[in-house]
């Protein structure tokens, strides 16, 4: 996934299917200049992390 993608997601009201390592993830947030997102899996807030935003897949 590319950056631009990752931003219009997590800003989205819609729920969009966001897999990282095959698991369903939230975006919190984009970081542009890193090309990073804050991410968390679904349900699992207190398992925050920070990854590349090219290791997230849209289903």
């Amino acid at each position: 996934m590319d950056k631009r993608r990752a931003k219009e997601i997590a800003v989205s009201p819609n729920m969009i299917n966001v897999t990282y390592n095959g698991e369903p993830i939230y975006i919190q947030s984009v970081n542009e200049q890193n090309e990073t997102a804050n991410i968390h899996p679904l349900g699992q807030h207190d398992k925050q992390q920070e990854v590349s935003v090219t290791s997230l897949k849209e289903d």
